[in-house]
Formats: C-alpha cells, sequence, structure tokens
C-alpha cells in the first residue's frame, strides 16, 4: 500500500530561511503566502488560510479549512484555526510582526481580495514577492529531483503499454482514457497545477491525425479540440485512429506534487514520410539544444539554437503549433507548476543554473498532424541529465 508522503521538517526549514533571507535583502518585514503552491511549498500542506512568513523569527500557518489535516501535514510549530480575515491585523500584532512592508503573490492575486487587505491594513505597504517565490522554486532540492524522478518513471512506465492498446479505429478518448488510468493507478493525483492566469491543463493530449493541428486556449504547440467548447476544449476529442497517421501522446505526470512533461510518437500501420522526417528534425533540434545547454547558458540562447536548426530544415513555418497559432518557446520549467522557470524564449537572457528542471518540446504541427518529442531535463553543474527516458523511436504497430 502506498504511505501519503510528508514533506520533511529539513526541507521545510530550509525554504523558509531562503525565503527569509530573500525578504530581508529586498527590506520587506513578512510575506503572507495565500496562493495553494506556495503554501504548500513552504508549509508542507495545500489546506486554505495564510501563511505568515516573518523576515525573522518563526512562520504562523493560519488555517481555514481543514485545520485538522493542516495539523497533521505540515511540520510547521505554530499552526491556529483562524475562519475570519478580519482577525488578521490583531493575529500579527498579537505575534510581534512588523507590518510596514508586507509581501503578497500580486502576480494572481484577486483584486478584490487585495482591497480587503488594503481596508485591513491601512498603515501597510503591499509588495510582489511573486518572482522571489518563483525564482526559489526554479531551483529544485535533492528532495525535489527525487519526486521528479518518480513523476517521470511513471510517464516512462505508462507509455511501454501503449504498443499494446492500439488498433484503428480506436477512439482518442478511449486512448487518453487508458493512459490517464495507468498514470492515476501509479499514484497521479489527477492534475497538473499551473500559473498563469486562464491556462488550464488536464492531464494531456492525445491526438491522432488532423485532431492535433486544432488550436486552442493553451499556451502550447499542441491544443487538440477536446469534446467540446465549453469547460476545457482541448485535448483528445471524438475522433479515431486510422491507419497510417501521427498518433500524437503528450502527457504530464504529478507525483505527490511534482510534475514531469514527456511525449511520444505512434502509428497504427506505416507513418508517412514526411511526418517521419519531420520527427527526425525535432530529434536534431532536441540534440542541438540539449548538447549546447549547461550552467551559464542564457535561456534565450538555447532558443536560438532550436530555430537555427530548424531553418536548416525548412520546416519553420510549422514550429512549434501553426501560423499565427504558433507559441514563442521551445521549453518551460516544470515542478509544483507545469508552467514554472525557466522559459527557453526570446529575450529571456537570465542563465540557466544547476538545479533547474525543463521540459523541451520541441514540435511541428501540419494540417495532417503533428510530431515532436519532449523529455524533463534537470541542469547539472557538468549538463544535462534527462530524467524521462521511453525510447524515442517512432513506434509503429501493424
Amino acid at each position: 500500500m502506498h504511505e501519503i508522503r510528508l514533506t520533511p521538517k529539513t526541507e521545510i526549514d530550509a525554504r523558509i530561511r531562503h525565503l527569509q533571507a530573500q525578504l530581508a535583502e529586498e527590506g520587506v518585514d513578512a510575506a503572507l503566502i495565500i496562493h495553494h503552491t506556495n503554501m504548500f511549498y513552504y508549509s508542507g500542506t495545500s489546506q486554505s488560510g495564510h501563511l505568515l512568513i516573518p523576515r525573522q523569527g518563526e512562520p504562523l500557518l493560519m488555517v481555514r479549512r481543514s485545520f485538522g489535516r493542516a495539523r497533521a501535514e505540515s511540520p510547521l510549530a505554530q499552526i491556529l484555526d483562524v475562519q475570519s480575515l478580519k482577525l488578521l491585523p490583531a493575529l500579527l500584532a498579537e505575534y510581534g510582526c512588523a507590518s510596514e512592508r508586507v509581501g503578497l503573490e500580486l502576480d494572481l492575486l484577486p483584486v478584490n481580495l487585495y482591497h480587503r487587505y488594503l481596508g485591513l491594513f491601512p498603515n501597510t505597504e503591499f509588495v510582489d514577492i511573486s518572482m522571489l517565490t518563483r525564482r526559489q522554486r526554479m531551483i529544485k532540492s535533492p528532495y525535489e529531483i527525487e519526486l521528479l524522478e518518480a513523476s517521470a518513471a511513471v510517464l516512462d512506465a505508462v507509455f511501454a503499454k501503449v504498443p499494446a492498446w492500439l488498433h484503428a479505429g480506436m477512439p482518442e478518448l478511449e486512448l487518453a482514457s487508458r493512459f490517464e488510468a495507468g498514470m492515476r493507478q501509479r499514484g497521479f493525483g489527477g492534475g497538473a497545477r499551473m500559473r498563469s492566469f486562464n491556462q488550464d491543463f488536464f492531464m494531456g493530449n492525445v491526438h491522432a491525425g488532423k485532431s492535433a493541428a486544432v488550436p486552442s486556449f493553451f499556451d502550447g504547440p499542441v491544443g487538440g479540440p477536446g469534446t467540446s467548447p465549453a469547460g476545457n476544449p482541448q485535448g483528445a476529442g471524438w475522433g479515431c485512429l486510422q491507419r497510417n497517421e501521427p498518433v500524437y501522446i503528450d502527457y504530464a505526470s504529478c507525483i505527490d506534487g511534482y510534475i514531469a512533461d514527456e511525449t511520444r510518437m505512434f502509428c497504427v500501420g506505416r507513418m508517412p514520410e514526411d511526418m517521419r522526417a519531420a520527427y527526425e528534425a525535432a530529434l536534431a533540434v532536441e540534440a542541438a539544444v540539449l548538447a549546447r545547454a549547461r550552467p551559464g547558458v542564457l535561456w534565450e540562447e538555447l532558443y536560438q539554437r532550436a530555430l537555427e536548426v530548424v531553418a536548416d530544415t525548412g520546416l519553420g513555418d510549422f514550429f512549434m503549433g501553426p501560423g499565427p497559432d504558433r507559441v514563442r518557446f521551445v521549453g518551460h520549467g516544470v515542478g509544483l507548476e507545469l508552467d514554472e522557470l525557466p522559459v527557453l524564449a526570446p529575450k529571456l537572457r537570465q542563465p540557466l543554473e544547476a538545479g533547474m528542471v525543463f521540459a523541451l518540446e520541441p514540435t511541428f504541427v501540419f494540417p495532417g498532424g503533428a510530431v515532436g518529442i519532449e523529455n524533463t531535463h534537470l541542469v547539472e553543474a557538468t549538463g544535462i541529465r534527462t530524467l524521462t527516458r521511453a525510447p524515442r523511436e517512432i513506434v509503429c504497430v501493424s
């Protein structure tokens, strides 16, 4: 039986100390954490409430729901049951926390809630600490890397099952449900969090042929029709697998909160030669980018390296999406969220650092389908270590 994994106290303590050092450097008295991703990262629980992290001293977790579960999951010493926002000023004063400058996650905090804080703390200057937390989470600890490896292993295991499932006439939704069941049976929690506003992600994509060319709101090279314009209009649709067309499968696994991302190509029958050639181009892009990637290399350099390789193939019009629906990146960070830093995109001149983890996804999208490769990679001191390890070859079944 799988046991629930709780974040070790040593891990939580190290994260809090790091943020406290950043708060001191920025002249911020305290951080008031609300968003569930950061709540989990700094406290070990995703329960609803507020986490106060002062520049000095012990944090205070104020829980609205569920207090009992938060106490069971979090290693923090000071956890209170707080059912009203109106209690916050008195609690901070009683706790002895300075509140002249308080940090909030302003990149995603609702405006109406922000105005409530302004009313509760009329003498407080609120500042944005979103990037402080995102840049901290960008560098993974050995504990986090272990969880990312476990998540990658789930993807590899389920991808190994796919050839036995494939047959002409199989609905995309049936193949998707089998893949998703395989992940769930191995501990996948059922969703992948995203930070970007209005970016929802289910589990992944299964597309047969031209289904992959249907664009969507989702900020990725492949969208898909989904089952309806309502709700979550992306991913597998009502179409079926046909012989001799590409089957594109892209999934994000999430084990104990940490996300790995992987894409592999399949076919019932024979892969068309033009699609096979484009897939070889995607492999060439991946190899060239990884050969360049190491600590100190700028994120935008890796994007430009991808474009250089694509230019030699003559397939630039199809790279990373069709026409106006093309995305302007070739890779993205993963961790507790699917859209973390780093982002391999133009005009981002930050360097790679050891401990970063990113998914590299060179993809070509044509009217008749999509081909691409995606793997999750760890930046180490000497280069890159790939965490997702399913065979890269196109798998064709008769």
